[in-house]
């Protein structure tokens, strides 16, 4: 039984899935895996979940919980009540839980409770900041998981450090870089101004006139725009913070116009604290809604500079050789910064660092790191080394 809650799940247990049908096929009569797949709708907005099934070729769930947004308690809680029944009627041999999402702590506390395997792909990740709900996530779900499969060696190295036995521990690489390269050549082939202008924001409040809507369907070409993605409440739940940023978010425009797929959070914040006009009325600063796997992949792509304060998408930028600045203090995932040998600097939410970073990035050499089995078939390694323990 795989579980997912939120949309970078989809992106982690789309090859997990692929690669069961792969295997069986070469096993032949000899394996035969079932998987059930839990959605448990920790993201409920379409453009923030539904449309990756499409987009990563992913059944639908054979179980979709419900349970919607609220605070960190009301989801976890109500994800452990829905996830037990379903857990206790299906009695798989394993329980697969991806990344760091709150619907992994609680499945897997859950599964524990009761006995079952649970298997933890992504392990291992620190960024050591107890401040996030991730962190607090990461580190549940990798005590009570019975194995642990890890992208790196920075991940093995955290989970010895903090007592986990050898046997419980198996680097397979990063499993999101298998959706990345199952992907690369088809939004490769998409063309930017067709993805930015089917998913430009048109709502009457957000663009208040044809015309100014019309203004921000600039032509991009390649290398010549930023990307932008911002929702983690210590950049935008505070008013201060935010308007430092958007002044240096605009600063940045001046010099290349930035497309920014709002995440809903921020959107509301945005709102909240009057600084909405700062994006309608700059033009070039291009407002999205949340968009697919692959429009994204292909902005990625092209992008001169991606900014940004989510942890996927620092790995996807390594591997496609994009300059990255973390609106971060700290990663998890310190084998994409620069220091060791990615394209990532981090520069936090204070403004002169953003400044000085960009100034920086701008003119990074646009070049692929690709950390050991970053390799396109971590999914595979991941099937292996669940049916070798099922025996």
């Amino acid at each position: 039984m795989s579980v997912v809650g939120a949309r970078p799940n989809l992106m982690k247990i789309a090859p997990f899935i692929h690669a069961i049908e792969r295997f069986e096929e070469s096993a032949g009569s000899h394996v035969k895996i079932i998987n059930q797949l839990v959605h448990t709708g920790q993201h409920y907005d379409q453009n923030m979940s539904d449309s990756f099934f499409e987009d990563l070729n992913i059944p639908r769930p054979d179980y979709h919980l419900g349970v919607g947004s609220g605070s960190h308690a009301y989801q976890m809680g109500q994800t452990m009540i829905e996830f037990e029944k379903v857990l206790l009627a299906s009695k798989p041999d394993w329980v697969v839980v991806v990344g760091d999402v709150n619907a992994t702590g609680s499945c897997s506390i859950t599964a524990k409770k009761h006995q079952f395997r649970v298997a933890h792909i992504e392990a291992g990740l620190r960024s050591n900041d107890w401040t996030m709900p991730e962190e607090i996530n990461r580190i549940i779900t990798d005590r009570v998981s019975d194995l642990l499969l890890t992208p790196c060696r920075f991940a093995d190295e955290n989970l010895k450090r903090e007592g986990a036995s050898a046997q419980r521990i198996e680097r397979v690489g990063n499993i999101m870089i298998d959706t990345l390269e199952a992907n690369r050549e088809k939004a490769a082939s998409m063309d930017i101004n067709a993805v930015v202008s089917r998913n430009i924001a048109q709502t009457p409040e957000e663009n208040k006139t044809e015309k100014a809507r019309s203004s921000k369907a600039r032509k991009l070409t390649g290398e010549d725009f930023v990307l932008l993605t911002m929702h983690r409440p210590s950049n935008v739940d505070e008013p201060q913070t935010l308007k430092a940023l958007m002044d240096a978010l605009q600063e940045i425009a001046e010099k290349y116009p930035i497309v920014f797929p709002i995440h809903p959070r921020t959107r509301e914040r945005l709102k909240e604290f009057a600084l909405w006009d700062v994006i309608a009325e700059n033009k070039n600063i291009i407002a999205t809604q949340p968009i697919g796997y692959l429009d994204f992949l292909c902005l990625n792509m092209r992008a001169r500079v991606l900014l940004t304060d989510s942890g996927g998408l620092q790995e996807e930028a390594c591997v496609l050789g994009t300059p990255c600045l973390t609106l971060r203090w700290n990663t998890e995932r310190p084998v994409v910064l620069v220091e060791n040998g990615g394209t990532n600097i981090l520069v936090g939410n204070d403004p002169e660092k953003i400044r000085n970073g960009f100034k920086q990035m701008a003119d990074f050499p646009r070049k692929e790191h690709r950390p050991e089995l970053w390799d396109g078939h971590t999914a595979e390694r991941v099937v292996s080394a669940i049916v070798n323990r099922t025996k």
